[in-house]
C-alpha cells in the first residue's frame, strides 16, 4: 500500500503545471515534459543537472513554445515530410552514410549494427522515442523559420568580412593541405548468380577503355550505362589519399596502395578476380601533397576555393549566432504576463525540480 501511494505521489507531480503559454492558444508545460527535456541534456552532458539548469531548461521550453505560438500565429506551418526529411538526413549522416536512406532502410541498419529497434536507438541516443524526436524537430525548424521570417534583412546583411576571412586562413593554415592523391576511375562487376557472365561483361568494359582513342569518352559511356536499370555493375570516378585509412577503405595493403601511387596517369590495371566480383581501374590524375593558399581548389575536381570555403564556413557560423541571439531577444518580448503564467515559483519550483 505505501508502494502504490509514493507511485500515486509522483504520477501527481509529473502532472503539475508549471508554467500556461497562452500567446496563441492554451499550452501547458508539465514537470514531465521538463523531466522529459531535461533527461535528453543529462544524457548529452552526461552528469545529472542542477536545479538552476533546469530551471534554465524550463525558461527555454517556455521561450520555445512562445515562438512557436508566435510563428502559428504568423501562419508559418510545417509539412510532415519536410520533418521527415530532416530526420532522415540527420540520421543518415549520423551513421556514416553519405546519401539518405529510407526510415526502413534506417531501421534495417540500425538493428544489423545495434541489436536495436530504430525506436530503442534514439531512445539510447537522443532520450526521445522517434515520434518525440518529430516533435521537437518540427518545434526547432517551425522556430527557426520564424525568426529567419522577422529578422530577414538583417540576415541578409551578416556575412564575414574580408579580414575575418584572411585572419581564420592565417590561423588554420596548418589545417589547409592536399595530402598525395590520385583520381581513379574504377568498374566493378558483381559475380552473382553466373560469374561467367561478370567476368565476360568486365572484360568487355576493359576492352573499350583500352583501345579507346578518347578514354575520356570511353569512360562517360561506361559511367552511362552503370547508371541504367539492372546494369549488373558500378563504375565512377573515386579520389584517393595515400593514407593507411585509404587502404582500409579499398580493402587492400599499404604496400598495394603506394604500388598504386608509383602508376602514371592512364595506367588501366587488368581485370582482377575477387571473391565477389571481377574489378579493374584507370588512374586519371595524380595530386602532389602542398599547402593551400586561399586562391586553391579545396579538393580536386571542384571549383570552391579556400577562400570561398571560408567565407561559407564563417558565413553560417555567423549567421547561426545571429539566428540565436535573435530568437533570445523575439522569445525575452514575448515573454510577459499576457503570455505566460507561470503556476510555480520559487521554493515551490525549486522543490518540484529536485528530483
Amino acid at each position: 500500500m505505501l508502494m502504490i501511494s509514493a507511485a500515486s505521489v509522483f504520477a501527481q507531480s509529473d502532472l503539475q503545471v508549471l508554467a500556461v503559454i497562452k500567446l496563441n492558444k492554451s499550452e501547458s508545460i508539465t514537470v514531465k515534459q521538463l523531466k522529459t527535456r531535461v533527461g535528453v541534456y543529462e544524457k548529452q552532458a552526461g552528469r545529472v543537472l542542477t536545479v538552476d539548469e533546469r530551471k534554465q531548461t524550463l525558461d527555454a521550453l517556455i521561450s520555445e513554445k512562445l515562438i512557436n505560438q508566435a510563428a502559428q500565429k504568423a501562419g508559418i506551418s510545417i509539412p510532415d515530410s519536410t520533418v521527415n526529411q530532416n530526420f532522415l538526413q540527420s540520421m543518415s549522416q549520423m551513421i556514416g552514410r553519405n546519401d539518405t536512406v529510407t526510415e526502413q532502410e534506417l531501421n534495417t541498419i540500425v538493428r544489423q549494427q545495434t541489436k536495436m529497434s530504430l525506436d530503442e536507438f534514439m531512445k539510447q541516443q537522443a532520450g526521445m522515442s522517434i515520434a518525440e524526436y518529430k516533435e521537437y524537430l518540427k518545434a526547432q525548424i517551425t522556430a527557426q523559420q520564424y525568426i529567419q521570417q522577422q529578422r530577414e534583412a538583417e540576415l541578409r546583411s551578416v556575412k564575414p568580412t574580408d579580414e575575418d576571412i584572411r585572419s581564420f586562413y592565417e590561423m588554420n593554415k596548418a589545417n589547409f593541405v592536399w595530402s598525395d592523391m590520385l583520381r581513379l576511375f574504377l568498374v566493378i562487376v558483381p559475380k552473382g548468380a553466373s560469374p561467367d557472365d561478370a567476368k565476360a561483361k568486365a572484360t568487355e568494359m576493359w576492352n573499350t577503355l583500352k583501345s579507346a582513342k578518347d578514354p575520356n569518352a570511353a569512360r562517360t559511356q561506361i559511367g552511362v550505362r552503370s547508371q541504367a536499370e539492372k546494369s549488373g555493375f558500378q563504375a565512377g570516378e573515386m579520389l584517393i589519399n595515400k593514407t593507411e585509412t585509404s587502404a582500409v577503405q579499398l580493402g587492400i595493403s599499404y604496400r598495394v596502395l603506394l604500388e598504386l601511387f608509383s602508376r602514371t596517369p592512364g595506367y588501366i590495371s587488368d581485370v582482377q578476380d575477387n571473391d565477389t566480383n571481377y574489378q579493374f581501374y584507370s588512374i586519371i590524375e595524380k595530386y602532389d601533397a602542398k599547402l593551400l593558399g586561399l586562391s586553391d581548389i579545396v579538393r580536386p575536381g571542384t571549383t570552391i576555393t579556400v577562400y570561398n570555403y571560408i567565407m561559407q564556413y564563417l558565413g553560417q557560423q555567423q549567421q547561426m549566432a545571429y539566428l540565436q541571439k535573435a530568437a533570445n531577444e523575439i522569445s525575452k518580448s514575448l515573454d510577459v504576463s499576457e503570455n505566460v503564467d507561470r503556476k510555480k515559483t520559487g521554493v515551490e519550483l525549486d522543490k518540484l525540480l529536485s528530483w
